[in-house]
């Protein structure tokens, strides 16, 4: 138990080959983070990345210079020891045992490290905030008998400024660093992460108009730096000066101050970091940093609050399961947490919005949307799945009736993607811009219907719909969209020298998806697939593509 909170352990982590994790959060965060500590953040998809998007094992690899970095210079009966946890700087010079612990949600993560020679323990915790973005809790433990003081360097390095692509970063990171600039807003400790101009090669004015930010609280008084080029000063044990603008470096945010801690006495402090702020949300944030004394506050209730609304939106899937062993009970909230995550979950059961269905419909096909522009008007601003299935069945254009039908108000849906399929381009479309909420899903064909194969269970009543949607996006063929979407279906391109290159699935693999709904269907309402035998409401995917005659 860690603050009231269940976790699980890995004693010695660092035992073990570095593996991988997702720490997923209830909103449009993303976080792949290695066990050795070295991570790739960000929030919607890898073009808002506050850390470098790149695949796992350079991510893995780059664990003492991107993410969490923490240097403490330690008086022991006035002698300075330098300790480092999670480097391997120090190896050999101190005993140390390195644990990590997970929660049974899934959105928390902590790295720590017991020094027994110096009796010190330090722990940082990575957390996400809707409101406020990445939220790195910090805790150093006295557990000698003597009073210590402690001159902390901690903080995160290699933060990203805002308008930096994937693409750019992975081929031109070196373009990038040119363009970097970090400043710091002295009086309420904001740092801004911004490029000095967007990165074009065209004779035109680019500005760059939004920043990356990090700001912290917790410790009294500290330096800040904005760069990585004073750590090994400070390991040597110079004075360090403050940084309030630095050009053309790999951005770094770091506090610097002196803390001292009685036998068994603890220090806690946070950073807090987000991506995509404009000028005015800047300004607005280093206000309320300056002026909000229950801001520190504010930020731990969000993070909270992220967690109960990620229980909620996997109990909404049944993803509370009670045994007697809790493991066993984790795994299955964890299960179903990552399904829902590719397939989505239902936004209010079997409530549906009419703004949500209204959009819908203008954009898969206008004319139908016109002809039914007045009977739309008077539907309810909310309704339910079984009155649109009565709207459907009443209407005597197919097209209506066949989108009516494969509707599917679904949410936290994303395509698969990840730093080891970095093929696979991922999208979180939980809000817009302005905070609206959006209903959306995407996904791999084969993924997201394996993952409606178990969403059915908790909402059999939408099987119909997953059933059209499957078949209206299959092919006269048999050759499957790439990808199905709420608008349709995508194809991908064909590169010929990408070897990764298709425009889609053979059906034959697919299949047993759509063997497994027609099961559930006959099983849960025996008769209702025959009464769709001889009704002409289903279509197939025209696609781009023709088939080479035999002689081809």
């Amino acid at each position: 138990m860690i603050d009231d909170e269940f976790f699980f352990r890995i004693s010695n982590s660092d035992k073990m080959r570095p593996f991988f994790m997702s720490i997923v959060s209830d909103s449009n965060h993303w976080m792949f983070i290695s066990s050795n500590g070295g991570l790739s953040a960000g929030r919607k998809n890898s073009d808002y990345a506050l850390f470098p998007y790149y695949t796992d094992d350079k991510i893995t690899e780059s664990y003492d210079i991107t993410g969490s970095k923490s240097i403490f210079q330690v008086t022991v009966a006035g002698k300075k020891r330098i300790w480092e946890p999670f480097s391997e700087r120090y190896t050999g010079i101190y005993n140390f045992t390195r644990n990590l612990y997970k929660n049974e949600v899934g959105n928390k993560v902590i790295f720590e490290e017991e020094n027994h020679d110096l009796g010190l323990t330090f722990q940082y915790q990575w957390n996400s905030s809707n409101k406020f973005g990445f939220v790195r809790k910090s805790r150093l433990i006295n557990s000698s008998k003597n009073t210590l003081e402690v001159k902390v360097l901690d903080g995160i390095q290699n933060i990203m400024p805002y308008g930096v692509g994937a693409a750019t970063q992975q081929a031109s990171s070196n373009l990038v660093d040119a363009y970097k600039r970090s400043e710091l807003i002295k009086y309420s400790g904001l740092g801004i992460f911004a490029l000095s101009a967007i990165i074009v090669d065209k004779a035109e004015p680019s500005e760059a108009l939004k920043a990356n930010t990090v700001w912290s609280f917790g410790l009294q008084k500290p330096k800040v730096l904005l760069s990585s080029l004073q750590l090994n000063s400070f390991r040597n044990g110079n004075t360090i000066r403050e940084e309030e603008d630095v050009k053309a470096e790999k951005g770094a945010y770091f506090n610097v101050a002196d803390v001292e801690l009685q036998s068994g006495e603890e220090k806690n402090w946070a950073i807090v970091a987000d991506v995509n702020k404009s000028s005015a949300k800047v300004l607005n944030l280093s206000n309320e940093i300056e002026t909000n004394k229950k801001l520190t506050e504010e930020v731990f209730e969000d993070v909270e609050l992220g967690t109960k609304n990620l229980i909620k939106l996997t109990n909404a899937s049944d993803g509370k399961q009670l045994t007697a062993d809790k493991r066993n009970n984790t795994r299955h909230h964890s299960n179903v947490v990552f399904n829902i995550m590719r397939g989505g979950i239902f936004d209010d059961n079997y409530n549906i919005e009419k703004e949500d269905f209204t959009t819908y419909l203008r954009e898969a096909n206008k004319d139908c949307f016109k002809h039914h522009e007045q009977l739309l008007d008077k539907l309810s601003t909310k309704f339910t799945h079984k009155d649109l299935k009565k709207l459907a069945g009443k209407s005597d254009d197919k097209n209506f009736t066949r989108l009516c039908l494969e509707y599917l108000p679904l949410k936290f849906s994303r395509r698969h993607g990840d730093p080891s399929r970095p093929w696979n381009k991922f999208s979180i479309n939980t809000t817009t811009e302005d905070g609206k909420k959006v209903l959306d899903y995407e996904g791999n064909w084969r993924d997201i219907f394996q993952n409606w194969e178990a969403l059915a269970h908790s909402y059999p009543e939408f099987i119909d719909s997953m059933i059209h949607k499957f078949l209206n996006a299959t092919t006269f063929d048999g050759y499957n969209p790439y990808r199905v979407t709420k608008g349709g279906f995508d194809w991908e391109i064909i590169e010929p020298d990408d070897p990764w290159s298709y425009i889609g699935y053979w059906g034959d693999h697919q299949i047993i998806y759509l063997l497994k709904f027609l099961e559930f269907s006959e099983n849960h309402y025996p008769g209702s697939l025959a009464s769709y035998f001889d009704k002409k409401i289903f279509v197939y995917a025209n696609v781009p593509y023709k088939i080479k005659s035999y002689q081809d």
